[in-house]
């Protein structure tokens, strides 16, 4: 699942706690939410849909204590039974749970041959019933010898009914705890913490936590251990929408400051790339886009060859190469990128995580790790950590090439800055009407395209598709008409007169074309319908701004279309299952 869960114990009302921390983890995608909490026994409500729509309900529940959930479904369908909390069959326990337990058929056909009646068709309901088959110790121990028979991921949160405090557990999910005064807080990521406390405690793999009113005690393989306090580098004001409508356009225009800031923050080249003479890079989503753009810019400026796996095939279908493995993960949690780097560590390969969450789980996983400083991201669809995470790639490549790319990066802001000032108008209205939008590039604007692709498809619902501007004629070109924009970057360089014949190519089939270029190019403005000029930066600098041109498009268009841009359709923010 990924879902989000929060638990707290202390001294104000739970339910509206739970509440708020759970709207400030919308962003990760959901459809049903719940809570639970001890009041008169254990109080719950739950149900689809979003929390905005009954927050009122839900926060009529009483109690000190409490735990909540956001769910993206995938055991049983989005209703208000499969929604959590899962109670057992006494109604005295309580679970939330983000993961998924893989043997829960099997757990679930044994509990119910003991009689225990199961209501919902989730994994997570098992745990509650296997917890009250060990109930006759306390909530801890009864959790504690629960955990063996679970084969799968799981961050946990349960209560039990006339017993104080709430128990957590992790393994392959994500959980982190708030340490405030007289007061602790537990969630699937530190959003919901921060309006309470900077200070907090990641749980490792394996751990095992009891969060009460005399503090937090953290069990490990049977012994108690002690995690360290950490601060969190955010503050509530930076996890705020600050006027903008949404959070992803706050995110587009704080840009500028994350590539800054990220470029400022990697000084020295991680000690596994000292030397190296190829790399592979493994990552999903907008990251595997990052490593594709900075395959052809270390390519380029290093030298060396450069792999670039899906995280998600990677681990199925090793290379036979010993090169260093680059991970890229914005929330560190990507299930198919830990297990890839896992694999890599397993053949004794030398692993580097990059990544914008302080404490995740890939900076236990990898050998070295490299922060990008994007801040938190809250809109679903990712736009500064991707910027941030090519600020950390070509300072990689600038590292490997003897500094070579130093003063182009100190100019990266100032290249955004001017694309944040791109009239969008006319190529708004085009993309507003169609039903299918063809993106192309080459080199590094290959990339590009399928990114600006994925942003337009993710938020607004158009069907679009990023291809290499030479593959259109081998089967695309079939679905070129009137109705279907193409929408091409074509900057100078070697692609360029080619580029200009591809698109001569598409203008031949009546295809409308929005190009990306120079604003002084008159060739490519003759051909196309639209011309977007580009910053005049270095030639570096022009895919970072040609993203943030289509980021600003897609949102433009999602706007236009009415479309709820942070939290789009059947998507969730951090992948934490496979």
């Amino acid at each position: 699942m990924m879902c989000g869960i929060v638990g707290y114990t202390g001294p104000r009302n739970a339910a509206r706690v739970l509440i708020e921390g759970l709207k400030q983890l919308e962003y990760r995608g959901y459809d049903s939410f719940g809570l639970a909490t001890l009041g008169n026994g254990i109080e719950w409500y739950k149900r689809a849909g979003r929390i905005g729509e009954a927050e009122k309900d839900a926060a009529g529940i009483g109690g000190k204590t409490g735990i909540g959930h956001t769910r993206w479904a995938t055991h049983g369908i989005p209703d208000d039974c499969n929604a959590h909390p899962h109670l057992d069959c006494t109604g005295r326990i309580a679970v939330v749970h983000n993961g998924i337990i893989e043997n829960y058929t099997e757990l679930r056909r044994s509990l119910k041959a003991r009689g225990h009646i199961l209501r919902s068709e989730t994994d997570t309901e098992v745990i509650a019933h296997l917890i009250e088959e060990h109930s006759g110790s306390n909530l801890l121990d009864a959790v504690r010898d629960t955990l063996p028979e679970l084969t799968g991921s799981y961050a946990i949160l349960a209560i039990r009914s006339g017993e104080e405090g709430i128990v957590a557990a992790r393994k392959n999910s994500p959980l982190v705890i708030g340490v405030a005064d007289g007061e602790y807080l537990a969630a699937s990521d530190s959003t919901p913490l921060i309006d309470y406390t900077s200070r907090v405690i990641y749980l490792e793999d394996g751990d095992l936590a009891h969060l009460s009113a005399s503090g937090v005690r953290i069990f490990h393989e049977g012994a108690e251990v002690v995690r360290p306090v950490e601060r969190l580098g955010w503050s509530p004001e930076e996890a705020r929408r600050g006027g903008f409508p949404h959070f992803m356009l706050k995110e587009i225009y704080e840009q500028p400051g994350a590539f800054s800031d990220t470029v400022r923050t990697v000084c020295d080249l991680p000690e596994i790339l000292l030397g190296c003479r190829g790399l592979t890079v493994v990552a999903c989503g907008s990251s595997y886009h990052a490593g594709l753009i900075f395959k052809y810019i270390a390519e380029e400026a290093c030298q060396i060859p450069v792999r670039v796996d899906l995280a998600s095939e990677y681990k199925y279908f090793m290379a036979p190469t010993r090169d260093p493995v680059i991970g890229i993960t914005q929330s560190g949690e990507t299930a198919d990128t830990n297990a890839a780097l896992q694999s890599a560590k397993v053949h004794n390969i030398p692993t580097l995580a990059i990544t914008n969450v302080l404490g995740s789980s890939v900076t236990r996983i990898a050998d070295e790790t490299v922060y990008m400083r994007a801040g938190p991201e809250m809109s679903v669809a990712a736009t500064k950590s991707f910027i941030a995470e090519l600020a950390v790639l070509i300072r990689l490549a600038s590292l490997l090439s003897d500094r070579s790319l130093d003063i182009t990066l100190d100019q990266g802001h100032r290249a955004i800055e001017e694309a944040l000032l791109t009239d969008m108008g006319e190529a708004v209205q085009m993309c507003s009407s169609a039903s299918h939008i063809f993106y192309v590039g080459r080199g590094p604007f290959y990339p590009v395209a399928l990114e600006g692709a994925l942003k337009m498809k993710e938020i607004s619902y158009i069907h679009a598709e990023g291809y290499a501007a030479g593959e259109i004629k081998h089967g695309p070109f079939a679905l070129l008409s009137r109705e279907t924009p193409v929408i091409a970057v074509c900057t100078p360089g070697s692609t360029h007169d080619v580029m200009i014949a591809n698109i001569k190519e598409m203008e031949a089939r009546s295809t409308p074309v929005i190009a990306l270029g120079s604003g002084a190019d008159r060739e490519l403005d003759a051909i196309a319908d639209i011309l977007i000029p580009l910053p005049d930066a270095a030639p570096v600098l022009q895919p970072v701004a040609a993203t943030v041109i289509l980021q600003l498009l897609a949102y433009r268009t999602a706007d236009a279309l009415g479309r709820d841009i942070d939290k789009p359709r059947n998507l969730a923010k951090s992948v934490t299952v496979e």
